[in-house]
């Protein structure tokens, strides 16, 4: 009598594994247990271990400068410099944000100059990816192609070619035979990026992976994905417009606070190396509810326009819309503008957004968010096109200082802004000469005052 195989009940957006089926799974998501064959005793004994014995750390050579230029200088931003050998990076982003095109440019430039490169996809056939690199001129004789899912012919490509590159496009198609689940599900996710993990490290070859995302914007699969690779790189942007956006949110070889920008063109993507310049493009008059802000992402100072709509509203309370800025922060600073300065914002509707679609990070943009719903509200012209903010703003009302101004200041200075509204405690630290006129105050109160009645001071 044929023995019965035994199955578990796994679940689809965590990975918790049960021997039953549960209605709601451990982490709250309801009817996502699927069954699926145990393999786990069979995948086990198939695990492949390394022959390498134990060295001592002070003897072994370091990889730090055993990068491949991709000559793309912005993904070398975000990556850190280069692809180091070994490394896995996971890319994610919505659909058509550019993820296929971003990797057939890199793998292009990765074959010109250093040999091979596998490019893997389980989406598209040949005759398509042929399309796009015509279309992006990216077409070279090292720059192997193939329409694969199988995570275990792949290997055998590897083995065949021994590519200095490869690309997984992309991780939830790949599937092994060992496992009866369908291709995308966690089980399938999670071993076939073992699988693929094992073999960089092993042989030393830098590999690049994309995943979906859910509609939530996070990755697909399980959490352990994420876990298991050296860098998570996310392409954000809209479709409908041109700017791409791309941040590391886990890097094992270089910062995460770097970002690359790109335009979407018809010859694919180009890099954008002045930001500032296209984040500010719209910029012609003073205008009410705009404020530039001065912030730093990474090592890069980027000057951004704060845009901001206060309308009364028929509703008991206002409704509160941002975009690219914290909703958290932004109640902070309506709460201290109604607080300290007055103004009745109970009974109004306020919209905040940063023109371009970037998320600036830390709390530089505080002063500017505070100074355009200010003018929004008031009806008064900001300075928009000579004047640039920067400070954070606490909950008494004051200003405090944020790091790296001097950079910042650099940069608006070469964008030709003439003055710039900071806290007085950072004026002592500015060291460089500077043409801008640095206005320091130490409240919002007198930043209102610089801003928008200058003739009292």
């Amino acid at each position: 009598m044929r023995k019965k195989e035994k199955t578990i009940f796994v679940c689809q957006e965590c990975g918790y594994e049960s021997p039953k089926w549960m209605g709601q799974c451990i982490c709250g998501s309801w009817n996502t247990m699927v069954e699926e064959r145990d393999t786990r005793e069979k995948l086990a004994k198939a695990v492949i271990t390394s022959s390498e014995k134990p060295h001592a750390i002070g003897s072994i050579r370091s990889g730090m400068y055993d990068r491949l230029d991709t000559h793309i200088q912005e993904l070398n931003r975000v990556i850190g410099g280069g692809l180091v050998l070994g490394s896995v990076t996971l890319l994610s982003g919505e659909p058509g944000i550019g993820k296929s095109t971003l990797i057939l440019q890199t793998g292009y430039e990765i074959a010109k100059q250093y040999g091979t490169v596998l490019y893997v996809s389980g989406e598209e056939s040949e005759e398509q990816i042929k399309m796009r690199a015509e279309r992006l001129h990216a077409i070279a004789d090292a720059l192997m192609v193939v329409s694969e899912t199988n995570v275990h012919v792949i290997e055998q490509y590897i083995e065949d070619y021994k590519p200095v590159f490869v690309i997984i496009d992309s991780i939830q198609t790949l599937f092994t035979p060992e496992l009866s689940s369908a291709p995308g599900s966690v089980s399938q996710v999670r071993e076939c990026a073992n699988h693929i993990v094992r073999i960089g490290k092993m042989k030393k070859i830098p590999v690049f992976m994309i995943a979906h995302v859910t509609k939530t914007g996070e990755i697909a699969g399980p959490r352990v994905l994420e876990h298991l690779v050296d860098t998570v790189v996310h392409f954000s942007g809209e479709r409908g417009q041109e700017l791409r956006v791309i941040r590391a949110f886990k890097n094992r070889f270089g910062p995460t606070s770097e970002i690359g920008v790109f335009e979407m063109k018809e010859e694919g993507l180009v890099q954008v190396p002045n930001p500032s310049e296209i984040f500010l493009e719209g910029i012609h008059t003073d205008t009410e509810g705009a404020v530039v802000v001065a912030s730093l992402e990474g090592s890069r100072p980027l000057l951004v326009e704060i845009q901001a709509l206060v309308v009364p509203t028929n509703l008991n309370f206002g409704r509160r819309t941002a975009i690219g800025i914290d909703i958290n922060r932004l109640n902070l600073i309506l709460a201290v503008l109604e607080k300290k300065i007055g103004i009745p914002l109970v009974n109004q509707d306020v919209y905040v957004n940063v023109a371009g679609g970037l998320k600036p990070e830390g709390t530089s943009s505080d002063l500017g968010v505070a100074l355009a719903i200010y003018s929004s509200f008031k009806g008064i012209p900001a300075a928009t096109t000579t004047t640039v903010a920067a400070g954070e703003i606490g909950l008494t009302g004051e200003l405090r200082s944020v790091s790296n101004l001097e950079k910042m200041i650099k940069e608006a200075s070469k964008m030709g802004f003439k003055k710039c509204i900071l806290p007085e405690k950072s004026l002592k630290n500015i060291k460089q000469d500077c043409k801008m006129k640095l206005i320091g105050v130490s409240t919002l109160r007198e930043a209102i005052e610089w801003m928008f009645q200058p003739k009292k001071y």
